[in-house]
């Protein structure tokens, strides 16, 4: 597994495993403490696993967390989906950065997201899971939500949104959500 970091997201990285492919299939390993330990980051620091499963066109996000933000790990473990993170961090020398990628199950790539960046993505097959691995309990308290079609940030979603929750189709603009914040 090697560690590749994100020019467009100070503290974002891609963990990219070596898969091991015969007749019978692929077998990869999907975590590992030292690789994540090797960029700085603390392997333990992770307390909670999710799964979403989606269908073609479904979009999830902008999500980010207040407070001390969320930190996670993404994988799509089946499937393929269009992912997108937003560096919101005041202070980041990649603040308002954005940068998408291609997550799929057959490669089995991880991006860490750091806390303090918009994250979200759509499912581009007719089923998408999506694997998390968030280092701090979730608090719906916390939920903040931007506006996916935010002309300011003018994300590229590939494929006609089929659906989204009415959290995600109510969601304010990045200047709102940014004023919010100041305030």
């Amino acid at each position: 597994m090697k560690a590749t970091e994100v020019p467009e997201i100070t503290g974002a990285y891609l963990f990219e495993p070596t898969p091991y492919a015969d007749e019978r299939g692929f077998f990869c390993r999907t975590f590992d403490a030292d690789v994540v330990r090797s960029v700085g980051l603390d392997p333990d620091a992770f307390v909670q696993d999710s799964l979403s499963r989606s269908v073609r066109g479904v979009l999830r996000g902008l999500h980010l967390r207040s407070g001390a933000g969320e930190a996670k790990l993404v994988r799509c473990s089946y499937g393929r989906i269009f992912d997108v993170v937003v560096d919101l961090r005041p202070d980041s020398p990649t603040y308002l950065g954005r940068a998408s990628f291609e997550l799929s199950g057959e490669t089995q790539t991880t991006l860490y997201v750091p806390a303090g960046c918009a994250h979200g993505f759509q499912a581009l097959t007719e089923t998408a899971d999506t694997s998390y691995r968030i280092d701090r309990p979730h608090d719906p308290a916390e939920d903040v939500t931007i506006a996916f079609d935010d002309p300011e940030l003018a994300i590229p979603w590939p494929l006609p949104v089929t659906s989204m929750s009415q959290r995600d189709r109510e969601a304010p603009s990045l200047a709102e959500v940014l004023k919010h914040k100041e305030s």
